[in-house]
C-alpha cells in the first residue's frame, strides 16, 4: 500500500469517526469508548457504566465531554460587529442511578453541568458538588449553569432546605427554581414522587429554548416514557451566563453519608432534540457489596424483625387501601389552575399559621405572611374560612379569575392548595398593606401625600380597565373597596381579593343575581335587581375616590347623628359652599393641589351617581383623571354659584329631600340622613 493510499484511508476513517461523534451532537449508550475527561473518583466500569463517586465519604467526581461545545451565536447579521450574542438551544437526556452505601440515605447528589472548563480548581465537595467553594459560590464570573439532583434532607446550605429535589442554578448552589423530585402522570397535574436514591435508574431530560429563553427539566423512572408536562419550566437567558465555548458533563459529591453516583447513558444536541437513548443497550450497574457481615446474632435479629415487619406490612396495606379508596379525585378546575403548593410547605412558610404571622382577616378567612422554604420568597397565604357554604365557591372563583389575570395593578396569585377542608391561596406579599390601613393609620404611622393618593387611584382605575375591557373576558370585581387595595413598595396600587368576582364574555350581559359586596360600596340598583355590572364596580370606585380625598370611610358613626353616609356628607358640603371641609385635614398643607382634589371629588360623585346610566365607564374615568377630557358639570366645584350648585346636585335631589331613606342589604340596614340634619357639624 502506497503512502498516498495510507493517508487517504486515515483521513476517511478520521472523517467517519468525527461524523459519528460530532462536537454538537453525540450519544453514549454506555461509556467504554467515550474518552471523557474524568477527574476525582470517577471511573468507567468494564460494563460501560460511568461511576462518578464510590461509596467513600467526602469525595467528588467529574466527567465531561472532551471537546468544548459552541453555545453562543451572533443573533444578527455577521457583518455587525456590535450584534449581541444569543445562547443556542440545546437538548440533553441521560439515565442516572444513585445507590446509598447502606440502608440509610446517602449524601448530596449529582449535577448536569455546563462549564468553561472541565476542571474545577479549589472546588469543595459536600453540598458544593465539587463545582464551587466558599469564596466563589454565587460569583457571576463563574459562568456555570447546572441542574442539580440533590438527595440531602436538612443540610444547611442557603438555597435548599429539603432533600430529594431538583434545582436549576446559575454560578452557585442557590437555586433559581426548585421542585421536589416527581413527574406528571398522563399529562395531568397529578404528580408521582420519584426517590432519587431509591436504587432504580431514572431518566432526565433538560431542554433549553434559546429563542423563548426557557429551560425545561423533566424526570421519570427509566421504565416510563417522557412526561408531557415538564417538572420545572423556568424563564432564563443563558446568554448572560455561558461563554462562547462550554464543556458539558457531570459532577457529583458525597458527604458524611456516602452514595455511589452512576451515569448509564447520555445524549446531547445543540439546536436540535437530543437523540433518544437505546435503553436496551444501556449497561447494568454492578451490585454494591455491603461491608457488614451477618453473625448468628444478626440472623436471629433479622428473623425477629421479619415477623414484626410482616405484621407492620399487613397494617400498612390496610391503611393504604383505606386511603386509596378515599382518594380525592381532582376536578377539572384543579387541572386547569396555576401552581399547586404542598400543604406542608405553606405550613412551614407561615410557622404553622402562627398568630404572630397574621397580617389580615376578612369575611372569607385570614391572611398570613410566609417565607417559602424552597426559595425564601415572601408570600401572603390566605386561609379560606370553611365554616360557610360559600367557602369553596369563593375559593374556586378566585383561582379561576385571578389565577389567569396578569397586570401591574392587580395582586398576583402564585398558586393554591386544597387538602381536605383546608383551602389556601398564595399571593405575592405586598409590604405596605391595604389602603384603608394607610388612610386611617390602623397599623401604620404614616400620612399619604396627595401625590401618592392620586397615583393610587390612577392605579386602581388602570386595574379596573384591564378587568372590564382589556382581558379576554369581562371581569366584574364586585368588591372594590379600600381594604382590597394593597400598596406595594413603590406605592403602586394593587387591586386584590377576587373571591366575589364573576366573569362573562364581552358580547354578553352578566347573569349574576346575588347581592354581595360591602356596606357603603353597593350600588343602589343591586338592591333592586341584584345584577352586578361594570357600572356597579364604577359606583364602588366612586365611593373609593371620596374616601381617598376625605380620609373617612363610606359609612361612619357620629355621636349625634348615628350612621353618616360619606357621599351625602360631601354633597352637603358642596351645597353649603364648604367643600374645603370635606378634604382630609391631614392634607391641609397641600392646597396647591386643590384643583386636583376638586376633580377627584367631582369624579367620585359622578361615578357614584344613583342612576346607573349617568355613570362614566372606567375608560372615561381615566380620561378625566389624565385631563384628556373635561369633567362634565362638576368642573370647578368650589367656585360655582348657588344656581350652578343646584344644577350639580339635581341628580341627588331625591336623596337630599328625603328625611330618612332605609336601604336594605340582606339582613342589614343603613340610615341615610337628610342634608339638613348635619348643619355645619363635621365628623
Amino acid at each position: 500500500m502506497t503512502n498516498e493510499m495510507i493517508i487517504v484511508s486515515f483521513l476517511y476513517l478520521a472523517n467517519l469517526f468525527l461524523g459519528c461523534l460530532s462536537f454538537d451532537n453525540f450519544v453514549f449508550n454506555g461509556f467504554n469508548a467515550s474518552n471523557l475527561v474524568r477527574d476525582g473518583s470517577t471511573i468507567v466500569k468494564p460494563s460501560g457504566v460511568l461511576k462518578l463517586t464510590n461509596d467513600s465519604k467526602h469525595v467528588t467526581g467529574h466527567a465531561f465531554f472532551p471537546t468544548p461545545i459552541r453555545l453562543l451565536n451572533n443573533s444578527s447579521s455577521p457583518s455587525s460587529s456590535s450584534s449581541p450574542s444569543n445562547a443556542s438551544s440545546f437538548s440533553t437526556t441521560f439515565v442516572f442511578l444513585i445507590v446509598p452505601s447502606s440502608d440509610k440515605n446517602g449524601g448530596y447528589g449529582l449535577a448536569f453541568t455546563l462549564s468553561p472548563s472541565p476542571k474545577f480548581e479549589g472546588a469543595q465537595g459536600d453540598h458544593y458538588l465539587g463545582i464551587f467553594n466558599d469564596s466563589n459560590d454565587g460569583n457571576p464570573s463563574n459562568s456555570i449553569f447546572l441542574v442539580e439532583f440533590d438527595t440531602v434532607d436538612g443540610h444547611n446550605e442557603d438555597s435548599d432546605t429539603e432533600g430529594n429535589h431538583i434545582g436549576i442554578n446559575n454560578n452557585g448552589m442557590k437555586s433559581i427554581a426548585t421542585e421536589p423530585a416527581s413527574y406528571h402522570v398522563n399529562g395531568t397535574n397529578n404528580k408521582e414522587e420519584v426517590d432519587l436514591q431509591g436504587g432504580q435508574p431514572i431518566q432526565a431530560w433538560i431542554d433549553y429554548d434559546g429563542l423563548q429563553k426557557i429551560v425545561n427539566v423533566t424526570i421519570a423512572p427509566m421504565s416510563e416514557r417522557k412526561p408531557v408536562l415538564p417538572l420545572i419550566s423556568q424563564g432564563i437567558d443563558l446568554s448572560s451566563v455561558v461563554k462562547e465555548n462550554m464543556y458539558a458533563g457531570f459532577s457529583a459529591a458525597t458527604g458524611e453519608k456516602a452514595s455511589s453516583h452512576y451515569i448509564l447513558g447520555w445524549s446531547f444536541s445543540v439546536n436540535g432534540v437530543a437523540e433518544p437513548l437505546d435503553l436496551s443497550k444501556l449497561p447494568i450497574p454492578p451490585t454494591e457489596k455491603k461491608s457488614n457481615s451477618e453473625t448468628p446474632l444478626t440472623k436471629t435479629l433479622i428473623a425477629t424483625l421479619s415477623v414484626s415487619l410482616f405484621i407492620l406490612v399487613g397494617g400498612l396495606v390496610a391503611t393504604v387501601y383505606r386511603r386509596v379508596r378515599n382518594f380525592e379525585v381532582l376536578e377539572e378546575w384543579e387541572l386547569d389552575s396555576p401552581h399547586r403548593f404542598r400543604y406542608k410547605d405553606l405550613h412551614t412558610a407561615t410557622k404553622g399559621f402562627k398568630s404572630t404571622e397574621l397580617i389580615g382577616a376578612g369575611g372569607f378567612g385570614e391572611v398570613y405572611k410566609g417565607v417559602l422554604p424552597s426559595n425564601d420568597a415572601e408570600v401572603a397565604v390566605k386561609k379560606i374560612s370553611n365554616n360557610s357554604r360559600q367557602g369553596l365557591r369563593e375559593f374556586v372563583a378566585e383561582i379561576e379569575s385571578l389565577g389567569r389575570l396578569r397586570h401591574k395593578n392587580l395582586v398576583n396569585l402564585q398558586g393554591w392548595c386544597k387538602l381536605k377542608n383546608e383551602l389556601l391561596l398564595v399571593y405575592d406579599y405586598i409590604p405596605n398593606g391595604s389602603l384603608d390601613s394607610l388612610l386611617y393609620n390602623l397599623t401604620h404611622d404614616v400620612v399619604l401625600t396627595w401625590e401618592q393618593r392620586f397615583h393610587i387611584i390612577e392605579g386602581v382605575a388602570a386595574g379596573l380597565l384591564y378587568l372590564h375591557e382589556e382581558w379576554e373576558q369581562v371581569v366584574i370585581h364586585r368588591d372594590v373597596k379600600s381594604s382590597n387595595v394593597l400598596i406595594d413598595r413603590e406605592m403602586n396600587a394593587r387591586l386584590g381579593d377576587f373571591g366575589l368576582a364573576r366573569l362573562h364574555d364581552h358580547d354578553k350581559a352578566s347573569h349574576t343575581t346575588h347581592v354581595v359586596g360591602t356596606i357603603g360600596y353597593i350600588a343602589p340598583e343591586l338592591t333592586r335587581t341584584g345584577k352586578a355590572s361594570t357600572s356597579s364596580d364604577v359606583y364602588a370606585y366612586g365611593i373609593l375616590l371620596l374616601e381617598v380625598v376625605c380620609g373617612k370611610p363610606p359609612v361612619r358613626y357620629h355621636p349625634e347623628h348615628g350612621q353618616v353616609i360619606l357621599m351625602d356628607w360631601v354633597i352637603e358640603c358642596l351645597h353649603l359652599g364648604q367643600l374645603l371641609d370635606a378634604i382630609d385635614p391631614k392634607l391641609s398643607s397641600q392646597y396647591d393641589s386643590f384643583a386636583e382634589m376638586e376633580l377627584v371629588l367631582g369624579l367620585g360623585l359622578l361615578c357614584s351617581h344613583p342612576r346607573q346610566e349617568a355613570r362614566p365607564t372606567i375608560r372615561q374615568v381615566l380620561a378625566y383623571l389624565n385631563r384628556d377630557e373635561a369633567l362634565p358639570v362638576f368642573n370647578k366645584l368650589s367656585s360655582v354659584g348657588s344656581r350652578s350648585i343646584e344644577d350639580v346636585t339635581s341628580g341627588y335631589s331625591e336623596f337630599m329631600t328625603t328625611e330618612i331613606t332605609t336601604t336594605s342589604y340582606g339582613s342589614s340596614s343603613v340610615r341615610r340622613l337628610s342634608m339638613n340634619s348635619f348643619g355645619t357639624t363635621r365628623s
